[in-house]
């Protein structure tokens, strides 16, 4: 049995919660504090043992350990049975009146109506000066980070509030969603991304991460509030670069719309920002008709056995993209669809098969969008597109698969196999949005049969994670066996 002594917690900074403790117990953080990386044995810096594929969140030299994991620390001492003792910093969350959240909220409504689990939050995040939200696309997470962002710039007094989002594109959105609920971003915000001044006199800073990440630590010191929004995206270390530089900024607040589903991944997040909060499902705004109705019709093509042999993923994953036969049951079912419909791809080679033989095949706008498309023009195309009645849409996932929301989105097709929990469901969440002539979405997941000596496939593997997912998300679908033509 472990022998029980004293803990010592208190804060550091904003970023960091200290621990002073015995060795013994110091070495036992340590270890419940350690995650081995999924897949890391695949990583050549594992591979060539440059690294064990470990993350380690506590650190026993500092005794340091992210401020947003304290819940974390407080519950595996108490099970312990070691004593806690709250040192500097460390308080309780506090009391707020919710009626008077409530009435902030509502003060902020110009011509739409903030829903409960919008108020929830907010009120969430105000007791606790920092929150993790999880909220699927379409929920309304903009709302949520600006009446935020209205509530704590009448707070901070000589401080400024940065807000990170992962591409210009949604740079340009927060900044246009804060003009269409009444504010005036041009009065308070600046827009900071490739070529702009990273200097201003405005209360609000909206930024990429990928333009702030490599800036000194003076730089960060003029922001008492920080926003991270798709939180999920940064890459860690940009992440953990900026949010730990920002060690006098005491408000942190997250937003994304899904996890990973590994642990290490939720408590790296939670650690930066704190214990997620899960404020709505997509299944519920879906039954609440905030969100158009969703159907999965999962296509599995059956390729013949001439075409099937031993191929690793990334050999399959290739084949599979510039496969003709494969590719004209594509155009041939985009062709068939009406309203507009979107093809999410990874490859540009099947991207421009595909261009080529729906403009060869149709005569409807065919647009194709991918990582060389500029800001301007990607933003263009949603605009024409929302004016469309029957617009295709080709484009790469990392481009399209997160920020962009075309509300006039009838349907989505998986053009290329992927598992990744993440960007599956920000993949659907592109089309989930209502119009006026729009309350439903039709998603087509192309699933690719290429059983050989009756072991399954790559992309049939993954598409066995794609049902979970659906299962757990509670999604219609439905699986239909196609016999592809050659």
């Amino acid at each position: 049995m472990n022998e029980v002594s004293e803990a010592i917690l208190e804060k550091f900074n904003e970023a960091y919660l200290r621990i002073k403790c015995e060795p013994s117990v110091a070495q036992e953080l340590s270890q419940f504090f350690t995650f081995e990386v999924p897949g890391a044995k695949f990583m050549p810096s594992v591979r060539k043992r440059l690294w064990d594929g470990k993350i380690r969140l506590f650190s026993p030299g500092t005794g340091k350990i992210y401020l947003g994991l304290l819940p974390y620390v407080r519950r595996f001492l108490a099970t312990q049975g070691h004593t806690i003792v709250y040192g500097e910093g460390v308080k309780p969350p506090k009391q707020l009146d919710k009626n008077l959240t409530t009435k902030f909220v509502r003060s902020l409504e110009k011509g739409f109506r903030a829903r409960d689990y919008q108020i929830d939050a907010i009120h969430n995040i105000l007791e606790r000066d920092r929150g993790l939200i999880l909220s699927p696309t379409g929920s309304g997470k903009s709302f949520i980070i600006y009446a935020l962002v209205r509530y704590y710039i009448e707070k901070l007094e000589d401080k400024k509030i940065l807000i990170v989002v992962p591409t210009t594109g949604l740079v340009e959105q927060m900044y246009g969603d804060f003009a269409d609920y009444g504010w005036f971003p041009d009065e308070h915000c600046h827009k900071l991304y490739a070529g702009s001044d990273k200097n201003t006199p405005r209360e609000v800073v909206i930024s990429t991460w990928q333009s702030i990440y490599k800036l000194d630590k003076k730089y960060f010191s003029q922001f008492g509030a920080v926003f991270v929004d798709e939180a999920h995206t940064a890459k860690a270390k940009s992440l953990t670069g900026i949010m730990t530089k920002l060690t006098d900024c005491k408000y942190r607040i997250g937003t994304t719309g899904t996890l990973d589903g590994t642990e290490v991944h939720q408590l790296v997040l939670e650690g930066l920002f704190a214990k997620c909060k899960q404020v709505t499902t997509t299944a519920k705004l879906i039954q609440e008709a905030h969100l158009s109705n969703l159907h999965v019709r999962c296509l599995v093509l059956d390729h013949p056995k001439s075409k099937r042999s031993r191929m690793d993923y990334q050999e399959e994953a290739s084949w599979l993209a510039v496969d003709a036969a494969r590719n004209k049951f594509i155009t041939n079912l985009v062709i068939a669809q009406e309203g507009n419909t979107l093809v999410l791809c990874r490859f540009i080679v099947q991207l421009d098969h595909l261009y080529e033989m729906i403009n060869r095949d149709d005569d409807r706008k065919v647009f194709m969008v991918y990582g060389g498309t500029d800001t301007e023009d990607r933003n263009n195309i949603r605009g024409v597109v929302e004016q469309e009645e029957n617009a295709v849409i080709i484009a790469s996932y990392g481009v399209f698969s997160q920020g962009i929301n075309i509300k006039r989105l009838h349907n989505i097709v998986f053009g290329s196999p992927y598992k990744s929990q993440i960007r599956v469901l920000q993949s659907i969440g592109r089309g989930l949005r209502t119009a006026a002539d729009k309350k439903h979405l039709q998603v087509f997941d192309i699933v690719d049969d290429l059983r050989y000596n009756n072991k399954d496939n790559f992309t049939l593997k993954h598409f066995h994670d794609r049902i979970g997912i659906y299962n757990e998300q509670e999604f219609d679908y439905d699986i239909v066996p196609v016999k592809l033509k050659r």
